[in-house]
């Protein structure tokens, strides 16, 4: 910690005394450089952090630097409040160009906001407004008391603790919560939904916070020119941007700004020979992308990570023992049921994966789903879970019809889940994993990160402290600071249903959680679900390990072909005739005297 305070401390004093070594020309260069190093902190927190594909950033950059120069220019405001009320313009126009993010990801994003982007340059170049291809001259330098911003010198200073400032926040922003659901949703939004996370909203926030780093360089740049025009906005500074953030380290913000001011730096060397520095950026991008995805910044890390996955994908030694929780008993009635599934179907165009399927599962009980594979079972959870619209039926939870919620609403409401096949946020710690379902905070609290940033730092070590309790409760604490890759499969297994813990369900769904497990493994899961029923959980499990069904579940339920073939306690289910031919064929299912007629 002390060479990292001692480093950032170094760095400070070399860029506070940096306008004392150049000309005036290598101060006009170091401050673009800047604009381009906020700029490209904004796309990485949009597309690095919560991987939302942003081809609009030079857009939100020329809204801001535009809307500057004609509330300057044109209607005659001071800097200062042309700036403010350019920020919000820009804001809003980030919404607006968040808005296909709900609907479309990845490439097809892409397409999206580069069209968008051309958009905007398409209609500064023809607009009367804009000063069309000529642009707008003549943008009042900004003032402050006593200070003549007019140098580039002095205005220097104000785009280094502008450019501190919108690091720092965006630094703040990734290490506590806001940060954390934004790279779950990247890594998995599916996931990321099931254990609360706000997808659609956190996709909106994720371009505003980009818009608004944009709308900051946009202003900074009117002030520092004076003049803006529509090719200083053009694709080709967009694809420029677009590299500098890969070539650094997209996930890393550090290496955003690094990426930034080395290729500035580039750029100015070729400044004379723009067609080879054009080749030159698109194979450095090419290259990076495919033998160093995560970038300059990345490669340390990626260093360190083979390191210590020598280290600790032989370390199940550091597993410790579950413990169990405290018995709270069940909550409500007895036999309430805190799960009614009615006339539920659920049909994929000509295939019906569920037909008119009901079931009720009693609070407080361990509830057996079986069945073969392709019989509706995974589908059921998906649409208990909100991954699903039914085509027709309901889904009510203790007492509630939650039929049309979606899934972060329904984790919200109680409901948590394991996959079948597992769903671990593979770049974020085991720890993360845990806080990302443990942290209740919803999108609409993001406004404390402007109003109350210590009251954000305080609940997010809060939160450090439960994650950890928990963890160890799960035999976990060693493996906190773990990525969930480099750990081996059944401590995986045991990561996920902490995580799904974390969510303070009362109805938890367990899909195939034996699946690749050894027999001690299994009986360390048997004990692990009893635990938490008996702490008052709700547990319905999907597997396919009969004789732990038999031995753990309160009450079996059989499905075949989309329906319902046979339910009750697990010994009757296991004689079922039905059961039995959906099992092991028709000839194994037929009574007994047949049987010995026929061998006779």
């Amino acid at each position: 910690m002390r060479i990292r305070l001692g480093a950032i401390a170094a760095l400070a004093v070399a860029a506070w005394l940096l306008p004392y070594q150049l000309n005036s020309y290598a101060m006009h260069v170091v401050n673009v450089m800047l604009l381009y190093a906020i700029l490209s902190v904004g796309l990485g927190l949009c597309m690095g952090i919560a991987g939302q594909i942003n081809l609009a950033q030079v857009a939100f950059f020329g809204v801001g630097a535009y809307a500057t120069a004609v509330l300057t220019v044109k209607e005659g405001m001071g800097f200062w409040t042309a700036a403010v009320l350019a920020l919000l313009a820009t804001a809003a126009i980030g919404l607006v160009v968040g808005t296909p993010a709900l609907r479309v990801q990845s490439h097809y994003l892409g397409i999206v906001t580069l069209g968008l982007a051309l958009a905007f340059t398409n209609w500064v170049t023809n607009s009367t407004l804009a000063g069309g291809a000529e642009g707008i001259p003549g943008i009042p330098r900004p003032t402050l008391p006593g200070v003549d911003l007019s140098s580039d010198y002095l205005f220097y200073y104000v785009e280094l603790a502008l450019f501190a400032v919108t690091l720092v926040f965006g630094l703040f922003v990734v290490h506590t919560s806001l940060g954390r659901r934004m790279r779950a949703m990247r890594d998995d939004s599916l996931a990321a939904g099931a254990v609360g996370v706000e997808v659609p909203a956190l996709r909106m926030t994720a371009f505003l916070l980009a818009s608004v780093y944009g709308g900051v360089a946009g202003v900074l740049y009117s002030g520092l020119i004076g003049y803006v025009a529509p090719e200083t906005f053009s694709i080709a500074n967009m694809f420029l941007l677009l590299a500098m953030v890969i070539i650094g380290g997209r996930q890393s913000l550090v290496g955003c700004v690094i990426g930034a001011i080395s290729l500035a730096l580039v750029r100015e060397v070729l400044i004379d020979y723009p067609t080879y520095a054009q080749v030159a950026y698109g194979t450095v991008v090419v290259l990076t992308v495919v033998f160093a995805p995560t970038g300059l910044a990345g490669l340390p890390v990626r260093l360190r990570g083979l390191l210590h996955r020598r280290t600790t994908a032989t370390a199940s030694s550091g597993l410790t023992p579950f413990r169990p929780y405290d018995p709270a008993g069940t909550t409500g009635e007895p036999d309430a049921p805190m799960l009614a599934v009615r006339d539920l179907s659920m049909h994929f165009r000509g295939v019906k994966a569920l037909t008119e399927v009901s079931l009720e599962v009693p609070a407080g009980q361990i509830r057996g789903i079986v069945g073969p594979n392709g019989s509706g079972k995974t589908t059921l959870f998906n649409v208990v879970s909100g991954l699903y619209r039914p085509t027709a039926g309901r889904v009510v939870l203790d007492g509630r019809d939650v039929t049309a919620a979606r899934p972060f609403a329904l984790a919200h409401a109680g409901i948590a889940r394991t996959f079948q096949n597992l769903r671990l946020f593979s770049a974020l710690s085991v720890r993360d994993n845990v806080l990302v379902a443990l942290d209740p905070t919803r999108a609409s609290g993001t406004w404390r990160y402007l109003v109350l940033p210590v009251g954000v730092w305080r609940r997010d070590r809060a939160l450090r402290r439960e994650a950890d309790a928990l963890l160890d409760r799960f035999g976990l604490a060693a493996f906190a600071d773990n990525l969930p890759t480099a750990l081996p499969y059944g401590i995986q297994r045991r990561v996920e249903i902490a995580r799904a813990m974390a969510a303070r369900p009362r109805l938890l769904l367990l899909d195939e959680p034996a699946a690749g497990l050894n027999g001690d493994e299994v009986r360390q899961l048997c004990d692990i679900v009893r635990s938490i029923r008996d702490f008052g959980v709700t547990v319905v499990v999907i597997e396919h390990n009969m004789g732990m069904v038999m031995s753990l579940c309160d009450h079996v339920t059989v499905f075949a072909h989309g329906a319902i073939i046979a339910d009750g306690p697990p010994a009757e289910v296991a004689i079922s005739p039905e059961v039995i031919e959906a099992y092991l064929g028709e000839s194994m299912a037929m009574p007994a005297p047949v049987a010995s007629e026929v061998q006779g």
